[in-house]
Parts: C-alpha cells; structure tokens; sequence
C-alpha cells in the first residue's frame, strides 16, 4: 500500500468511526495508561499528550479510554520507555533521544545538532523512510513509536551569566539531553540530564548553571527565568522538538486494522495542532518574559557558533559507529538532510532573510 492510500486510509477509518458511534460502542471498552516524561499540564508536550488521550477516546467512539499520567505519578519522567516496552502501561508519551544510553539511533527521532527543522524531520519521518527506521530501532524494546507532536525549533537555553566567547562555556554545568548534551561536553561544558520537573531547583540552589528544555511556551511554566536571566539562541543543538508517543508492541500488534488507524490518526492531528499552538505560546510567552521579567535576549558567542559546527559535524560521524543501527539511520538521516538543504536554503531560508531585510 502507497503512502497516500494509507493516509487515505486513516482518515477514512477515522470519519467511519466518528459517523457510526452506535457500531463502535457495541464493542468492549478497552482501558489504558499513559505515563508522559513531563509534568502534570506542561505546555507543549503535556498539552499533546493529553490531546492525543482525548483524540483517541473520540474517534474510537469509546472502544479505548486513555488515562494520562504526570512523570512520577507511575514511573519517573526518564523511565517511560522502559515501562511501556516491558507492559507496566500501555502507552507512553516523551522523546526518543532519553533512550540514547540503550540504543544510539534513539537520538535521530528527536533532534540533532544543526539537524532538521520540524518540517524537515516530518518529511523524513512520514516521506523519507524515517517511520519504518523508526518502528525497526523501538521493536527490540517493546513498543511501537509514533510523532506525538512537536514542540517546534528550541531556544539555547538559560544561562546564570553571560557569555562573552567560547571559552565562558569551559566548565559551565548544563541541563541538556540528547546529542546536545554530547556536544556541549565537547564544548568544555558538563551536562546532566535533569528530568523536567527538577530543572528549576537544580538552577535555584546552583546544581547548574545553565539549562536548556524547549522555548518560551514552556519554559516560562518552569520558571527558570528567575534564577537564570540570560536567555540564549539560536537552539542549535535542538532545532527540532518531536515528541515520542509510544504503544506497547503486544497491545499494537493485537489491536484492529481501524483502531491502529485511530491512533495513527490522532498523532497526525497533533502534529499540526500542536506546532500551531507553540507559535502562539511561544510567541507571547517571549514577549511577557522580556517586557515583565526582565529577561536579556542573547546570541551565542560567534566563536562558539563555528566550534560547535565542527564539533556537530564529527559527533554525527561518531554516532553512526555505535551500532549497527545508529549507522543504518545515522546514512538515512544524512542523505535526506543533503537532499532537503537546497530546498529549504532556496525557499524558507530565502524567505525570512527577504522578510527581515
């Protein structure tokens, strides 16, 4: 079956379910537990994972009711992946990069250093081959992996002091995750992976320095400009957000033809609903951060810019030699990166340097 006729096949299956309740409340409800890496109603990725709860129980007429739950309320915010591979829940909303340490290709599924911008990465995901790479590095591990939403190109991050060049960085300890985290120690930096909730009283009683998560409409939840007021771009070591929405791979592969579109269907929706919403909220969160909070605009230093280019650059080349399957995904993901540039340089790069001028 082509792309589009499964796309056509989703949407069909959906609005069948939506246009005959009668047929799908016949059916026994199914009930189910998703536990997300975020905290309890988190703009952005709290946002879709609630959505996609919600999405689910709609068009499946109520043959599967979704309970969501906080990180830490069941499992803690960087064990989702581990919980739904061995069937503690069911479902699982968070970002493929947490699972880096098991299987280096995670790290692709969400975001590289100077990688793809959302669009870009959907289009792999959905047009390059990205999905069934995908679904060939979660299999091992027990789950089926879906784009459960995107919180869009991110900030740099939060910086108790400012930067004046790529030495300032020496030593700084940062919360970062992913690539990003590697990338920044070989800036001279020492990251740790805080899970979200803890990243506020990790910066307030100097644990770290820095930290970056996503941009304004979710940071501003987190306070960090309180006790960081250095906000710092370009995101250049996540300049894409995808969210890993997760299904145990028992609980996948028995479930009906017109519920695994049902999901399907409702992460696609997400993917729009929620890109649109972090511009809004990332668009008035900036504007409240800087005008009632006193938060200072930052670039990074151009120096540290180049140097983590280079650096980028090499640590992708690395990653696709820790396993066989970082190298299988590392060769997809760079080819269609070399594919996408031209387009995206001649068009939406193009475009906002007119807009700007």
């Amino acid at each position: 079956m082509s792309r589009l006729d499964r796309r056509s096949t989703l949407a069909a299956a959906a609005a069948g379910l939506i246009a005959a309740p009668h047929v799908a409340r016949a059916q026994p409800a199914r009930r189910w537990r998703m536990v997300t890496a975020w905290p309890k109603n988190l703009p952005g990725p709290g946002f879709s994972a609630q959505r996609i709860a919600d999405r689910i129980a709609t068009l499946s007429a109520g043959r599967i009711a979704v309970q969501v739950f906080a990180a830490g309320e069941l499992v803690p915010a960087f064990a989702v992946q581990e919980a739904v591979g061995n069937a503690t829940v069911e479902l699982g909303h968070t970002a493929s990069f947490f699972g880096i340490g098991r299987e280096p290709a995670s790290a692709f599924f969400t975001a590289i250093p100077f990688g793809f911008t959302p669009a870009e990465h959907a289009a792999w995901i959905l047009e390059g081959g990205g999905q069934a790479l995908w679904d060939e590095t979660s299999a091992r591990f027990g789950f089926k992996p879906l784009m459960g939403g995107n919180t869009g190109v991110s900030m740099g991050g939060w910086f108790r002091r400012e930067l004046q060049s790529a030495e300032d960085v020496k030593g700084l300890k940062i919360r970062m995750v992913g690539l990003g985290a590697e990338l920044f120690q070989r800036l001279g930096a020492t990251a740790l992976a805080v899970p979200p909730a803890d990243i506020y009283p990790a910066l307030e009683r100097g644990a770290i320095d820095a930290a970056e998560f996503t941009a304004p409409g979710a940071d501003i939840q987190l306070g960090l400009y309180r006790v960081a007021p250095f906000y710092y771009a370009p995101g250049f070591n996540k300049p894409n957000g995808s969210s890993e929405f997760l299904v145990n791979k028992a609980v996948w592969d028995a479930l009906e033809p017109e519920l695994k579109a049902v999901v399907e269907a409702a992460c696609l929706a997400e993917l729009t609903v929620a890109l649109a919403e972090i511009e809004r909220l990332n668009m008035e969160a900036l504007a409240v951060l800087v005008a009632s909070h006193g938060v200072k605009l930052r670039g990074f230093p151009t120096d540290m810019l180049s140097l983590a280019r280079r650096h980028a650059a090499d640590l992708v080349r690395d990653l696709g030699t820790r396993s066989p399957m970082a190298g299988k995904v590392a060769e997809s993901y760079t080819a269609f990166q070399a594919r996408v540039a031209p387009w995206t340089r001649v068009s939406l790069h193009a475009a906002l340097g007119a807009r700007e001028a």
